[in-house]
Order: structure tokens, then sequence, then C-alpha cells
């Protein structure tokens, strides 16, 4: 009894000082070594605790919490709640009494019931190959590729009646039947996984959450998602999961007013209401919620082997004004900015903390902001993050593909732009979820042209994409060229591949995959600049680029065109003498192209744009082509 108590005076302090990083041991509910159930919950301003059960009939009665501290902690033990019981939290406070959901539990009934449930985890990881590989690797100079996926929306059963609890959604158990295979098929090396903490409404994504230790309960248990990730694991595939640090949803039963007043949301209603989102801004500040926030994060890479975490809305975290823009409207710091300094502090503590648990782990910023230093060290100045999504590069790359074929020579900048500040950051190549959604259309339907244009004109973006320094991630439908934007409430338009155009592009987003993993140039030097140097740069007529990429080892030479048109005797300056040979061209028959390619192609001892040497070669149309260097 001593050592359990001197454990309970240091978790209280450790969580008082915002330093408790598994709060999640020591808060919720836990079985004790004697078989009793303990719970524990912070409201540092309620009256009194009720713990709501079946064994009291959702009542409260009998089921009295005592104060723990004098810092709004309040504990229960009793031996008449036990695993797989459903409870909740009456919460009495000066204007009446509050029913919340506990905020550290770790499961959750299937919504829309809302009440949580005591859990206790039996899984056992057999990943241990993986976790090995990954911790000694270079994440830098390694293959990412990433398939964004919505688990709600990559497949659904048709009937009502095919899943046990009357859902249509598959089950994290039938995922690693359909999703594993599909990964390793395609030549993805990474999963990103949108929010899979509990959340009330489907259409929220997950990005609205309740749930931040509770693995959403649509899709099954706890050690059923455990039982992916380690399948994923051992078929080879890194696991990301989305996270929302920024703010959290309003729904009675979750974290607003939890104790009567405001707990985890910032005080200020100004500060803590974020208005385009009808979500509340956590209190960045307070000791107790960043032991909550930061337990969080660790709480899936630890207990989950969740492989990165991709942060969202950094920006509305270190931006007073995020949404703020009438002067009338504008919140300034102590010093005068607009910095908020409670949400950079806690992003630069959860990053310090994960990075001390693990140096292999992946904390991905998606940050709309042009603050600088995002992916630095913080000892250096920046928040922390190793990687962060280019959002520049994206509206760029989309802004240029949007323009028909004759206005995208003034346009040209938009592809050549990101260049100038691409060492800046450790960056991801997103064409992600938000670009395809809100009437955005999909990667398809931005394209110009007629339907054979389209499809080849997604080709060569793909390939862009893929041949960039920098990291790389796509969302799920986009690979089989999905006519419509993503529908969050049905399956991806799976149908479509009864047809050869969306057939050849699954085939192509297949060979391009391999292309990147199977070659160091696409990935090794991402983030040095002898990565990357343009041959051709200023062809603005003609929508044609190229460059090479580079490892220690070799390079490849990458020519892509942005129109329809077919050049002859094109000539492409090289780094070497020699002979070069085409081993990728987007616009092969198998993929659906016009079967315009090239073979192998002797340098020509003739300067060119700085270089001694140049290849004569055809640009195939809408294409996008690799040369490999033979001796």
């Amino acid at each position: 009894m001593k050592k359990h108590e001197d454990r309970l005076e240091m978790d209280q302090y450790l969580f008082h000082q915002g330093t408790h990083y598994n709060a999640y041991e020591f808060l919720g509910a836990h079985v004790l070594d004697d078989n009793r159930m303990r719970f524990i919950t912070w409201a540092p301003n309620a009256h009194h605790v009720q713990l709501m059960c079946n064994y009291n009939h959702f009542s409260g009665d009998g089921f009295d919490f005592e104060r723990l501290n004098d810092q709004g902690l309040w504990v229960l033990y009793t031996d008449k709640v036990h695993v797989g019981d459903v409870y909740k939290y009456k919460i009495h406070h000066a204007d009446g009494y509050n029913v919340k959901s506990d905020p550290y539990a770790q499961y959750s009934e299937v919504r829309p019931n809302n009440a949580s449930i005591v859990y206790k985890s039996d899984f056992k990881f057999t990943d241990d190959d993986w976790m090995a590989r990954r911790r000694n690797s270079n994440i830098y100079e390694s293959p990412i590729n990433i398939y964004e996926i919505h688990l709600g929306s990559w497949k659904r059963h048709f009937t009502d009646d095919q899943n046990p609890n009357g859902t249509y959604f598959y089950t994290y158990q039938q995922f690693i039947d359909t999703l594993i295979p599909y990964l390793q098929e395609m030549n993805y090396t990474h999963v990103e996984f949108l929010p899979l903490g509990e959340h009330p409404f489907d259409a929220s994504w997950g990005y609205q959450m309740t749930g931040y230790f509770s693995a959403t309960s649509r899709y099954g248990t706890p050690d059923e998602l455990k039982q992916l990730i380690n399948a994923l694991h051992r078929a080879g595939i890194g696991v990301i999961m989305d996270v929302v640090l920024a703010h959290f949803n309003k729904d009675d039963h979750g974290l607003r007013r939890f104790d009567g007043t405001p707990t985890f949301e910032h005080p200020d209603e100004y500060i803590a209401n974020k208005r385009a989102w009808g979500t509340l801004t956590f209190d960045f500040g307070r000791n107790e919620v960043q032991s909550f926030l930061v337990s969080s994060c660790l709480f899936w890479i630890k207990e989950f082997h969740i492989d990165g975490l991709r942060v969202d809305a950094v920006h509305s975290m270190i931006d007073l004004n995020f949404e703020n823009y009438e002067e009338h409207e504008k919140i300034y710091n102590e010093h005068g900015d607009d910095r908020n300094i409670a949400g950079i502090e806690i992003i630069k503590k959860i990053n310090t903390a994960v990075f001390k648990e693990d140096t292999s782990i992946l904390m991905m910023a998606e940050d709309s902001s042009d603050i600088p230093l995002i992916t630095h060290p913080i000892d250096n100045g920046g928040l922390g993050f190793n990687f962060k999504w280019d959002l520049g590069w994206m509206h760029d790359r989309l802004k240029y593909i949007s323009k028909s074929f004759d206005e995208r020579m003034h346009y040209h900048d938009k592809m050549t732009f990101t260049m100038m500040y691409k060492y800046n950051e450790n960056y991801v190549l997103p064409l992600s979820h938000d670009e395809v959604v809100h009437y955005k259309k999909s990667i398809l339907d931005k394209q110009q042209g007629d339907q054979w244009q389209q499809f080849a004109g997604v080709r060569v973006l793909y390939g862009n994409q893929m041949s960039e320094p920098g990291k790389q991630l796509l969302f799920m439908g986009q690979e089989i060229g999905m006519y419509h934007e993503w529908k969050d409430h049905e399956e991806v338009d799976w149908h479509l591949l009864e047809f050869p155009l969306h057939q050849q592009l699954k085939l192509y987003i297949k060979d391009l995959n391999a292309l990147y993993r199977d070659n160091p140039e696409f990935y090794q030097l991402d983030y040095e600049q002898e990565g990357f140097q343009w041959m051709v740069v200023n062809d603005r007529d003609n929508g044609v680029f190229a460059y090479t990429r580079s490892s220690r080892d070799g390079f490849k030479v990458c020519v892509l065109n942005f129109k329809p048109d077919v050049h002859y005797d094109y000539s492409i300056p090289v780094p070497l003498g020699g002979e070069y040979k085409e081993i990728f061209n987007s616009d092969h028959a198998k993929y659906g192209g016009s079967g315009v390619i090239n073979g192998t192609h002797q340098t020509i001892d003739q300067a060119m744009n700085n270089q001694d040497q140049h290849i004569k070669i055809t640009v195939s149309p809408l294409a996008f082509i690799v040369f490999e260097f033979k001796n």
C-alpha cells in the first residue's frame, strides 16, 4: 500500500506540473492488483463527482468520488465495476451537474451512444523486426510514400447485416485481409489514417474528437486496431495517424466545460472559439492540459506502435489571429505580436517528449502558415517537427494544371518557384483529402482537355510529385482516377476499375511507386541540394521541364511535358557524356498512353545550359519520362 501511495503522490505532482507524459496510466479506469477498479478524474471546480454505471442504473448513487487533492483530482475505488462495464462521470458544480464521458477512457460505445467502457488490453505485438528496422533507419534518406486513407469510406459493406454490430463499416480485422494486400500490390511504404480517436460525428472524419486515448469503436476494439497495425508492420508497411491537438468539439458528453467551467478549453471565450470549425481551442498554457496532450501523443506511439503522427492545423495553434482577419478582431500577446506562445510551447514540449521516447518517429506538421523553422531543432529556434507538408507545392501544382494548355505558359513559375524554398524545411509533397472535397474536384477532374488528355495529365502530375525532392502522399481513390470528389459516406468508386483507362492508371501508380521505392535517386538526398538540379527550366512555351535526381551513387534524368504536343529531337542537357536509356515513360501504351517512347540515346558533345553534353530525345505528350545513365 505504501508503494501505491508513493506512486500516487508522484503521479499527482507530475500531472499538475504538466510533465506527466503517461497520464493515461494514472487517470481514467484501471484494474488494480487486488481486482478492485480505480477511477481518477480531474475536475478542479467540481463540488462533487459520482460514477454512473450499470450497477446504479446510471444514477450515480452509491458511487461517490473522494477528493484526491486540492488541485482538482477525484478518486473512486470499487469492486462493483469490472472490465467491459459502461460508465460516465456525473460532475456536480455550482450550476447543476454535467454528465461526461471519461477524457482518459481507452474504449467507448459505438456512436450515437457515447459512454466510456472499462477496457484492459491483452494484445501482444509481434513486430519486433519492424520496430528494430525502423529505429535503425535514417528516415530522411529512406523512401516514404504514403497512402492516405479514411477507414470509414475506403471500402464499405453494401448492406447493414454483414457485420455483427449492424454497421456498414469494415472492421479493423477485415482491413487486415483487404487493405494490406492492396498496399503491398501498389508498392506503398506507409499508410496514413485520418484520425482514429473516438469522435461522435462521422462527417467530421475524426477531426472533432472526444476520445484522445480511445480508438474509435466504429471498426472494432482497441486490440483489434493493434492487430491491424501489427499486421501492417509484419507486411513491411509503416503506420501514420492524424492527431488533432489544436481543438476539440463542443458535444455535451465531451471536454467542453467539463466541470461546469472552462477546464480543457481556453478560459477566454474569444480565444477559445474556433468559429469556422465550431470547436474549442485547448488551454495550452494549463499544466494539466499539457499532461493530457503530451500523454495522448505518446499513448498512440507506445501502446499502438504508431510510427508517425501528422499534427493537424498547426497554423491555428501558433497564430492567435488564425481566424481574425479584421483589425478590430486582432489579438496580441504580451510582446505585442500575434504568436500564440502557449501553443508554440506545447508543440515543442510534445516533439521533445516524442523524440526522447524514439527518434525514429515521424512528426509531421500540417501547417498552412509561412512561419519558418517548423522542422528545425528546438535548440536552433525551431518547433521540432521532422517533416512538414508543403502546401505551397500542392497549391502551385494544382493551380498550374487547372489552366488550359495555352494559358500554362503564363503560370510557368508555379512549377519552378517551390525549388526556391525547397531546402528551408523537410517537406512532404501532399495531394491529400483536403484537395478533393468541398467542390474542389477530384485530381482527374481538375485536369484540362479531353478524357485522354485528362488521364495523361494525371500521370505527368504524379510523376512530377514522385520525382521532386520530398516524401510523398496521395489520398485514396486518386490512384484509380475517380471523377467524383471524395464522398465520405460512400466507398471509393472501385467499380471504375471495370474500365481500361482506370485500370491503366492504377497500373501506372503501382509501377511509379516501385520506381520510387527501388531507386534511391528519388529519396536519398531529398533534403540535400545536390539531390536536384535543373536541366531545362525556362521552356514556358512548350511546358517542358527536365532535372536530375541524384543519390550518392548515381543520378536519373527526369523529363516532363505538361502539354499534349510531341517534340522530336528535343535537346536535354545531361551531366555526363555517354549512353542514356529510357527506363520509364508514362506515355507507354500499357498505361493508356499514345506509345511515343524512347530507347537509348548517345550524348552529343556540345554544351547546353551549363552542361558539357546533351541528348536529343522524343518528348512524349503530357508525359513523365526517366532516363538512366548507362556508362
